[in-house]
């Protein structure tokens, strides 16, 4: 599991922090195993774009550029986190672009899912959960290539709406609200999956 960090010192190379987030991404999406068709022709897509080089992980490329989100449980795994979307006015997991000190994917959707979220202690299951290859308006028009992992919340969690968000809320996996951005619904079964996986178990 990952867990935010604060690292101090001299400012990073962005051009080296690219590169090494663009191997994770290779690396992730070489051995991960897609949890549906979709995911497996997305993924796919993914991987054809990374032939790109690591330009494929910034914002700037028009062509594509990959993204990472998360499907944020609370500690029962009885509720999921959705943010209501400022911009396009749907729900939808919380994630966006990739940073330059970002070095894994799993760590871009964890700083993610703290900056929306306002919830300190998360925790990641470093596996995806789902890849996703959608439109979006940004750079005057691009494709979202969005690699999608479970987080998990800890007891007593209590969520701050950021800027970017009109309003976050909990609801049951099998309740999500309306309207819903496109592929989120998909993330439940799979992150349901991932939940069961790596909950504490009770000692004996």
């Amino acid at each position: 599991m990952l867990t935010p960090r604060v690292v101090e010192g001299p400012p990073p190379n962005h051009e080296g922090s690219w590169t090494a987030l663009h191997a994770d991404a290779v690396a992730v999406l070489s051995r991960w195993e897609p949890t549906g068709p979709d995911a497996a022709s997305a993924r796919q897509r993914t991987v054809d774009l990374l032939t790109a080089g690591p330009v494929a992980m910034r914002r700037e490329h028009r062509a594509g550029h990959v993204t990472a989100s998360a499907l944020v449980f609370d500690a029962t795994g009885s509720r999921v986190l959705l943010c209501l979307h400022g911009k396009f006015h749907r729900w939808v997991q919380l994630g966006g672009h990739c940073e330059p000190g970002d070095r894994t994917l799993a760590e871009a959707a964890l700083r993610e899912a703290t900056e929306e979220s306002g919830i300190a202690g998360l925790r990641i299951d470093p596996a995806p959960i789902d890849v996703d290859v959608h439109p979006v308006a940004c750079q005057g028009g691009s494709l979202h290539h969005d690699v999608r992992f479970a987080v998990f919340a800890p007891a007593g969690a209590v969520e701050r709406v950021s800027a970017e968000s009109e309003a976050l809320g909990w609801f049951p996996p099998d309740q999500l609200p309306e309207p819903l951005a496109g592929g989120t619904a998909r993330l439940v079964v799979p992150g349901l999956a991932a939940f069961r996986r790596v909950r504490p178990r009770p000692a004996p």
